[in-house]
């Protein structure tokens, strides 16, 4: 079936009506000057909805941000790279509170209208007293360009190698409505809101229930499907605005434009997701995890997770060896129920086992497909007809020696004598 978007070049500003600004405060690092404030904006009020961290740990920004989102009129996205601004106690919620109130009185808007996003290194006070300079200069930077978007997608980043950003366009009753997003994430990258931001625009308007509805959907189907490590991070947010621009008539619950919307939204969410776990850090295969036939969606969900997850399946990948050994071992530990005797496992569609035994394939053959850089495992239960599916990467040496020697480098940028946790 055709689908009913087009792809276009693009990110937060290539809706209607959204504008995009980024500048370099100094907080990634001081000493190599890099983009690290942005701002997103809308020019009326939008209809917003979000997904946050799981986590119990939960850093200001998300606290503040979740309490913005129970009040209409949202308007604006304050966000920063290099510094989390979580663990930092009563002061990093004012901090927090701070970046909303210099945006709202920059744009003449209430504080309560300003989503704050930040992401970075954990338990480092906030340096405030380089951010809250660079807000009226931010808000003068402000384009419907974009290149204003693209710098939004590049200010996020922290361990990223490259900047994502997906667009899409549609129609809806014949007006053209658009979908632009981006996203940052490579490291501490988990199901349950895996470590990242990825911020939304569209110019449809819907009512703020049925935006959550397809916030919901999409999320799940996309940013809570992937893992690259095992960790969930305590500023993980998916922010949507929806201003209405387009001109497109409101969209109804129930209706055939919600389903093409939802569907299109779903679409750029999985692209972002799997630019986040192609970028993984120091990640050197893309690796699709299908489960089918299992006996509840429940149980295809643990069997693929428990495979995306498995270290002893992600270095074998990184080392090019398909050991399908380790990927029954974990389906077998997953929870989920099985019967070993009907297990098939294939590598791009390369037969590996069959009814719970070696198919007879030559290692050649399953190696082959091991040494693509991107390749799907399929793993049939043959108990029933629920399905499920992860993006996960392997685990690499380098990955073990970025993430031991990241803390020292901060140090060093920072001048600091004690260590701060990485998010």
């Amino acid at each position: 079936m055709a689908e009913d978007w087009t792809s276009i070049r693009g990110g937060v500003t290539t809706p209607l009506g959204f504008r995009a600004s980024a500048v370099d405060c100094g907080i990634k690092d001081p000493d190599k000057r890099r983009l690290d404030l942005a701002l997103i904006t809308s020019d009326t009020p939008v209809v917003a909805a979000a997904t946050f961290t799981t986590n119990r740990v939960k850093a200001a920004p998300i606290r503040v941000s979740a309490e913005h989102l129970r009040h209409d009129e949202v308007q604006a996205i304050i966000a920063n790279s290099g510094n989390a601004n979580a663990c930092t106690g009563p002061q990093g919620i004012k901090d927090a509170k701070q970046m909303a109130k210099s945006v709202a009185k920059a744009l003449n808007l209430r504080q309560r209208q300003v989503m704050v996003c930040s992401t970075g290194m954990i338990g480092l006070p906030m340096p405030m007293d380089r951010i809250d300079p660079m807000i009226p200069k931010l808000v003068e930077g402000l384009a419907p360009t974009k290149v204003a978007g693209t710098d939004v997608a590049a200010a996020i980043m922290t361990s990223d190698t490259r900047s994502k950003e997906v667009a899409v366009k549609f129609k809806l009753g014949g007006k053209e409505v658009r979908i632009g997003a981006c996203a940052k994430g490579a490291g501490m990258i988990d199901p349950n809101m895996a470590t990242m931001l990825s911020f939304v625009t569209t110019d449809a308007e819907l009512s703020k229930a049925e935006l959550k509805r397809a916030t919901t959907r999409a999320v799940e189907k996309s940013f809570n499907r992937i893992t690259i490590d095992g960790d969930m991070s305590t500023n993980d947010t998916v922010i949507v605005f929806a201003n209405g621009a387009s001109g497109a008539a409101k969209i109804k619950s129930g209706s055939n434009e919600a389903e093409v919307f939802t569907k299109a939204l779903t679409y750029v969410l999985i692209k972002l997701a799997k630019l986040l776990v192609s970028d993984g850090e120091r990640v050197t295969k893309f690796v699709d995890i299908c489960v089918r036939g299992a006996s509840s969606y429940h149980h295809a969900r643990m069997v693929a997770e428990a495979v995306a997850k498995s270290s002893l399946c992600k270095c074998s990948w990184n080392g090019e060896d398909a050991n399908w050994g380790r990927i029954m071992d974990a389906v077998g530990y997953s929870g989920a129920r099985i019967r070993e005797e009907l297990i098939d496992i294939y590598f791009d569609g390369v037969a590996a086992t069959r009814n719970g035994m070696a198919a007879g394939t030559p290692v050649s053959k399953l190696r082959a497909v091991v040494k693509k850089q991107a390749f799907t495992i399929n793993i049939d239960l043959h108990l029933g007809e629920a399905n499920y599916n992860v993006f996960t990467s392997d685990l690499s040496p380098e990955y073990v020696e970025f993430n031991r020697s990241e803390y020292s480098m901060w140090k060093r940028a920072q001048g600091d004598t004690e260590q701060p946790a990485a998010e």
